[in-house]
């Protein structure tokens, strides 16, 4: 009797046994795709050895050691991958149609081979010859990679047991197929298998493997979520088209810290990395104006200083505007109710408009105070003074919480010429900072010291 098809949940991964056109799981519309069976079992393959004997934990201290990683000498790569590139280890890197995925891993290919690391480049979207054309324009044609051009998964695995590479490149994962699942390239039932037999592949045979996936219209990589699981790293290529800043953001990292950022620029021989990210961010500023706030954060490990603008203008329409760039729009609605409720500052009929410049996108709770020195200095006509920074997280009462990395954050400010900050109150000690500090208690006292309103 033949199988019939399952339906799965592109967002979440849940199974259903009929399609709808919304998930029960997730609450995700039109995510649900019809799965057919697999036309054969699954084999059953040997992990070595020691498969289904367990090993003492005091006994992996002694016997093996720590697999040691290897450096591509791109600093900001290494840096993202928590170090360099770990043996056995399987990288997903996601981004946008055209933000550079393809060069970045081919500077990254020549830089691991000429290391001394077998490396294969394979490709399922470009021909040979045309990773040969991209190689000669960013000066790497004569760097020792092998390329090859296949969509079979069952010739790539048997092309990589005869080569023994020591890293693969897969670009992408959503134009490989496997022949025991009856479906289109591309779909989640051959994403999901050809990710389980590379990802297999890789801890089995000590190999690296680095695969590229495509993403949705809302960023996230297309396919199940379920490979972002079997995976060791998730990696996001970020960037504004407009921008000539890209941003190699760790979302997962079983082997370094996650969240961690890499900048590069783009430019006519590929993608060079930036050093000093926030004298880079901060280039373009110019003279400040109302609505220019400098915002000290942490990136990773990193601290990154970027300008954040702000515009509050009367709106014509009933409805006003709230557009937000590079940061949470929920977020900024909580800051604009905290403002009328607790300061007393109303925004009703202004429109908002708040972007965070270079192209960077923010996420942490920090910029909360930035984004309202922000605010409150568009509305007020009020311009800040150019040599001080601002950080610290709102809540809901109104009070500043402090925040954790207040002295990197202060460092990197004071590096860049800035002398002043604006903090919250009942952080870690900061005396010995060498900068002027405005410590605020809660956001009242903010209004009322630096605008004379509240």
């Amino acid at each position: 009797m033949a199988k019939s098809s399952t339906f799965t949940c592109t967002a979440c991964g849940a199974v259903h046994s009929r399609w709808s056109g919304r998930c029960d799981g997730c609450g995700e519309w039109n995510s649900i795709v019809e799965e057919a069976p697999l036309t054969t079992g699954p084999k059953s393959k040997s992990l070595g050895a020691k498969r289904g004997t367990p090993i003492p934990l005091s006994d992996l201290a002694t016997d093996e050691a720590p697999p040691p990683r290897t450096c591509s000498t791109i600093t900001e790569l290494d840096r993202v991958l928590g170090g360099g590139l770990v043996p056995a280890s399987a990288i997903l890197v996601g981004g946008d149609p055209g933000i550079g995925k393809s060069t970045l891993l081919l500077q990254a290919a020549a830089r691991f081979a000429k290391s001394g690391l077998k490396t294969i480049y394979v490709s399922g979207e470009e021909a040979t010859a045309q990773v040969r054309m991209r190689a000669q324009r960013l000066g790497l044609a004569d760097a020792p990679v092998k390329l090859a051009a296949a969509t079979s998964l069952r010739d790539i695995l048997t092309t990589l047991e005869a080569e023994a590479p020591g890293l693969v490149i897969i670009d992408s994962i959503q134009t490989i197929w496997s022949d025991t699942v009856e479906s289109a390239p591309g779909s989640v039932s051959q994403v999901r298998a050809a990710a389980h037999e590379l990802t297999s592949f890789a801890k089995r045979k000590d190999v690296s493997v680095i695969l590229v996936g495509h993403v949705t219209k809302e960023g996230q990589i297309a396919g199940p979520r379920v490979v972002e699981h079997m995976v060791d790293t998730v990696l996001y290529f970020e960037g504004e088209r407009g921008h000539q800043f890209r941003i190699l953001r760790a979302v997962k990292n079983r082997f370094g810290p996650a969240d961690e950022i890499g900048v590069f620029e783009m430019t006519g021989a590929g993608l060079a990395e930036v050093a000093n990210p926030s004298a880079l961010f901060l280039s373009t500023r110019g003279t400040p104006s109302p609505g220019s706030v400098v915002f000290s954060g942490i990136e990773g490990t990193r601290p990154v200083l970027v300008e954040l603008q702000a515009l509050v203008a009367p709106t014509p329409h009933s409805q006003p505007r709230r557009a937000v760039v590079g940061w949470d729009g929920s977020r900024l609605a909580m800051i604009l109710a905290v403002l009328e409720s607790r300061c007393g500052i109303p925004f009703a009929g202004l429109d908002v408009y708040l972007n965070v410049a270079g192209g960077l996108k923010i996420s942490e709770p920090a910029a909360d105070l930035a984004v309202a020195a922000a605010l409150l200095s568009a509305r007020e006509d009020t311009v800040l003074p150019a040599d001080t920074v601002v950080f610290g997280e709102i809540s809901l009462s109104g009070a500043l919480r402090p925040v954790g990395q207040t002295e990197n954050r202060l460092k990197e400010a004071r590096k860049l010429g800035f002398t002043s900050a604006i903090a919250p109150a009942g952080g870690k000690s900061t005396g010995d900072s060498g900068m002027e500090l405005s410590l605020m208690s809660d956001l009242t006292s903010f209004v009322g010291d630096k605008f004379g309103a509240g």
